[in-house]
């Protein structure tokens, strides 16, 4: 991802002046590649300044520190996630319970384009530990997307609505090591472990 891709046009959310708009997408934009594809620790302050071709001044009146512009990325992913994955999986569907499979289809074409070929959320939280402010933001996120799941769940008229929206986030979040590790039909084999997780979650009139 480059610097222009930013991704899809999205900017850290909150109101910025015009003037900076730019400049903050661009150092987002460059993070968020250098955080991906190499993790947090190995990225220093001096890389991400340099890399990002603006003043070390220019910088730090945007981020105090690097775990700042690190929360700030993974802000942005948050977004991208319901802004991208969540509203093409709701315009595919149908319904509730059809959204609750659909959205592994949409993981599945980014991860096709490489988008989450390295999930920010999981490895952060992975490099970091769940103890650490950048991991507890990851921990936070990954909840946000799992109420998502037991809202939809919900609204499908499931039982045991909670221990379902863990069970098919276990499946997601299984479904991107599998990914990272190679296995091109990672997410196929989680939608379809997903069908029986519904099949099991369904009212029972009887």
């Amino acid at each position: 991802m480059t610097a222009a891709e930013v991704p899809h046009g999205l900017s850290l959310p909150g109101p910025h002046p015009a003037a900076t708009v730019g400049t903050v997408d661009r150092i987002l934009g460059i993070a968020h590649d250098l955080f991906a594809r190499r993790g947090i620790r190995d990225v220093g302050v001096n890389e991400l300044i340099e890399s990002s071709g603006v003043a070390k001044s220019t910088f730090y009146r945007h981020f105090a520190s690097k775990d700042d512009l690190v929360l700030a990325v993974l802000a942005l992913r948050d977004q991208i996630w319901f802004a991208e994955v969540v509203a093409e999986a709701k315009r595919r569907s149908a319904t509730p319970e059809e959204e609750l499979l659909v959205i592994f289809d949409v993981f599945a074409d980014r991860l096709g384009a490489g988008g989450y070929r390295s999930n920010l959320f999981i490895k952060v939280l992975m490099e970091m530990g769940p103890d650490h402010r950048l991991g507890r933001a990851c921990v936070g996120y990954l909840a946000r997307i799992r109420g998502h799941v037991q809202a939809l769940a919900e609204d499908a008229g499931l039982e045991r609505c909670g221990e379902f929206a863990r069970s098919w986030h276990l499946l997601l979040k299984g479904s991107v090591i599998s990914a990272m590790e190679g296995d091109p039909q990672a997410v196929e084999l989680a939608q379809l472990m997903a069908q029986s997780l519904i099949e099991r979650h369904r009212h029972d009139p009887h």
